[in-house]
């Protein structure tokens, strides 16, 4: 498997080998060793989320209280996507900065966003099946939504998209608002936690 970090720190683009025979395709989104090797830390597995989506739904910008945050491994194991890391934590280099993958059922990519990423995708395709490996389970009271069409995010929203959004999605706030009323985690916060999960990684396994 290869991976690499994407422009946001801290969040992880990996591409799984795909192996094809005349059943069918075999692929493995998710393996241990090399999520080890990108990150320094192993994945705290407390809940799994499937969702399917139309094409042109936007799901977030989508954070968590830091600690303890919620981290989360995505795939997409039908259809198409692209799938936004949002840079939210306060005093970060790069706050405020996205980043962005594709994800489909042709290269079977997957990414890690670490705990206090911003995380939104846009289904390009009917019936857009994402998976999520997620560190902790729903917390209602920890979530946090900042709206995706922020007009200063410039998330990559593709032209001709008829664009279908919650409620909760379209009225959150914009991510200036958000700073103002000190719901955003911060660059310190988070760095301890990511300290934290990597003493926490055996020597034996580093």
């Amino acid at each position: 498997m290869r991976f690499r970090e994407l422009a946001v720190p801290g969040v992880v683009e990996f591409t799984p080998t795909v192996f094809p025979d005349a059943r069918g395709r075999f692929v493995a989104p998710f393996q241990e060793s090399a999520f080890v090797e990108a990150t320094g830390h192993r994945l705290h597995l407390a809940q799994s989320n499937h969702s399917i989506s139309r094409r042109g739904v936007i799901r977030g910008v989508h954070f968590s209280d830091v600690p303890p945050g919620q981290a989360k491994y995505v795939h997409c194991s039908r259809g198409a996507l692209l799938d936004v890391a949002i840079d939210v934590r306060v005093d970060s280099p790069t706050f405020g900065r996205w980043d962005s993958v594709l994800l489909d059922t042709e290269t079977y990519r997957a990414v890690y966003l670490p705990e206090g990423i911003g995380h939104a995708f846009i289904a390009l395709a009917e019936d857009t099946v994402m998976a999520y490996l997620c560190s902790t389970g729903y917390d209602p009271a920890a979530e946090h939504t900042v709206c995706p069409l922020d007009p200063t995010l410039r998330l990559p929203l593709p032209a001709g998209l008829e664009v279908v959004l919650s409620d909760k999605d379209r009225t959150a706030p914009t991510l200036a608002e958000a700073a103002q009323t000190n719901i955003l985690p911060t660059w310190k916060d988070c760095q301890a936690r990511y300290s934290q999960l990597r003493a926490a990684l055996p020597h034996s396994a580093g």
